[in-house]
């Protein structure tokens, strides 16, 4: 699965790290 992440704090970040480690596709994108 493809799941993309809009801002990468403290939430964002460790939630894509998790998806990520299950074997998903991830991609964070943080404006700063």
């Amino acid at each position: 699965m493809k799941i993309c992440f809009i801002g990468t704090g403290y939430v964002g970040l460790v939630s894509g790290v998790c998806f990520s480690d299950l074997g998903n596709n991830v991609i964070c994108i943080d404006k700063d």
